[in-house]
């Protein structure tokens, strides 16, 4: 390390979250902290699709993603999530309008996070806080990343 560099630990903040997601979901992927549904291969992830993901290992990343968001937002529930995977449904000639995605991923996401001991429910009895194991697991994952300081240089 050179002299004019000063060691700051990283944590999830710190780091690209597109990156982070692919780790963190490569993580759960390797340590089978979640199990997969059954119906994994079949399900579209929301009204506004059209087919299931191409991604065989689409819901470790949808796991990794809402990891990363209980972290860095507290309190966050199946509502908030229906409405942060939702997306555009296309109406023909018609325009086109929000609809939020699948409550039932959302809701079985949470449950495996919460079964592997990454994340628990919020005091206020109002959505999810992620755990001192998770929190430990994350920053680790991102320690192992490089900065966003260092993929995108000073504009």
């Amino acid at each position: 390390m050179a002299d004019d560099e000063e060691y700051v630990a990283k944590t999830v903040k710190d780091v690209c979250p597109h990156l982070f997601t692919k780790a963190y979901s490569a993580h759960l992927k390797k340590t089978d902290k979640i199990e997969l549904p059954s119906w994994v291969d079949i399900v579209k992830t929301g009204v506004h699709k059209e087919q299931a993901p191409y991604d065989p290992d689409w819901f470790y990343t949808r796991a990794a993603s809402m990891a990363r968001q209980i972290y860095l937002h507290k309190g966050l529930g199946v509502g908030a999530f229906k409405r942060k995977y939702g997306g555009r449904k296309p109406r023909g000639t018609c325009t086109e309008h929000f609809t939020t995605s699948s409550g039932s991923i959302a809701r079985h996401v949470l449950k495996q996070l919460e079964s592997a001991g990454i994340v628990e429910m919020n005091e206020e009895g109002t959505g999810r806080k992620i755990s001192e194991v998770g929190q430990r697991d994350l920053d680790v994952i991102a320690g192992s990343l490089p900065s966003a300081k260092a993929i995108v240089p000073d504009a």
